[in-house]
C-alpha cells in the first residue's frame, strides 16, 4: 500500500482527472462501529482480519498505487461505482482504502460447486459481500434491498455497472441498477477506474502474476440535474453519465452494448 505524499489533487470534473507524480497516503482516521448489528460486527471483524492476511500479498503481487483517495467521504454511504477488469478488482480496491466496501457479487461466487467454489463461497460470504443472482429477478432486487439498506446506515458499496467483466478490456454499456440504487437510498456516486489489475489476473488465469496496479478515484457526480423523482429515461442518462466519469478516469474506448451480449455473441458467456 503506497505512503507517499500525495501531489495530484485530482481537481475539476472527473473527465480532467490525470494521475501524475506519487500516490495518495492512505488516512489514519478509525472507523465507526456503532450502531452496527451481530452480523455487521462480524462482518467487519472478519474483513479486517482478511486484509492483514491477504494484504501483504496484494501488494507483493499489484504495488498498488491510489490517486484521489480525498474523494472519499470519511464518513457516510456512497457507492463506489468501477470498471470491472479482473477478479481481482475488489481486492485490489478494498486493500487501498481505509474505510470498509462492501460489493454486489455475482451469485455465482455462493454458489460454485469444489474446492475452488467453496473456498470462494467462504471468503464471499464470511467477508459480508452480497449476492446477486442475476438470472432471478426476485433474488436479485433481494440483494439491491440489502445495498440500499447498507448506503442508509453510512456504509460504502462497490458496484460494477457493466454487470461483468470486460471481455476485451474496452468500456461498456452499464447497467441502470447503479443509477437505481443511488437514487433510492438516496446516495451519491465516486466513479473509480481499476488499472492493469487484468494484467496480474486475467480472465481464465488460475495464477497472478505480478504487476503494477493502479486505483484512480474521481470526485462524487452530481446526478440531480437529471430530475427527481427519476423515470426510466432519467436512470439511464444517469447511468450514462456515470460510465462517461468511468471512462474519463480509466481512458478505456467505450463500447455502447452491454458486455455480457458480446460474451455471448463470443462465446464467452460462462466466464463472467
Amino acid at each position: 500500500m503506497p505512503t507517499d505524499q500525495p501531489t495530484d489533487r485530482m481537481e475539476g470534473r472527473a473527465h480532467e482527472v490525470r494521475p501524475s507524480g506519487t500516490a495518495d497516503r492512505l488516512p489514519l482516521a478509525p472507523t465507526e462501529d456503532a450502531g452496527l448489528s451481530r452480523d455487521g460486527i462480524r462482518y467487519r471483524i472478519v474483513y479486517r482480519l482478511l486484509r492483514i492476511l491477504i494484504g501483504p500479498v496484494l501488494r507483493f503481487l499489484g504495488r498498488p498505487r491510489v490517486y484521489g483517495l480525498h474523494n472519499i467521504p470519511p464518513h457516510g454511504g456512497a457507492i463506489l461505482a468501477s470498471n470491472h477488469l479482473s477478479f481481482l478488482d475488489s481486492l485490489f480496491l478494498a486493500l487501498v482504502l481505509r474505510r470498509r466496501v462492501t460489493f454486489l457479487a455475482k451469485s455465482e461466487y455462493f454458489t460454485t460447486p469444489g474446492f475452488r467454489g467453496g473456498l470462494k463461497r467462504a471468503f464471499f460470504t464470511a467477508s459480508g459481500q452480497i449476492s446477486i443472482d442475476r438470472n432471478n429477478e426476485r433474488r436479485a432486487s433481494e440483494g439491491i434491498r440489502q445495498a440500499i439498506d447498507l448506503l442508509r446506515q453510512g456504509e460504502l458499496v462497490g458496484i460494477y455497472p457493466e454487470g461483468t467483466r470486460s471481455p476485451d478490456g474496452r468500456l461498456y454499456r452499464g447497467k441502470t441498477g447503479v443509477a437505481r440504487v443511488a437514487a433510492t437510498a438516496p446516495a451519491p456516486v465516486i466513479p473509480v477506474a481499476m488499472i492493469d489489475t487484468v494484467r496480474v489476473l486475467p480472465p481464465g488465469r488460475r495464477l497472478p502474476r505480478r504487476g503494477r496496479v493502479e486505483v484512480r478515484i474521481g470526485p462524487p457526480l452530481d446526478l440531480d440535474a437529471y430530475g427527481d423523482p427519476p423515470d426510466l429515461r432519467q436512470y439511464r442518462a444517469r447511468t450514462d453519465e456515470i460510465m462517461k466519469a468511468i471512462g474519463a478516469l480509466s481512458d478505456q474506448p467505450y463500447v455502447d452494448q452491454y458486455a455480457q451480449q458480446v460474451k455471448a455473441k463470443l462465446g464467452l458467456a460462462k466466464r463472467r
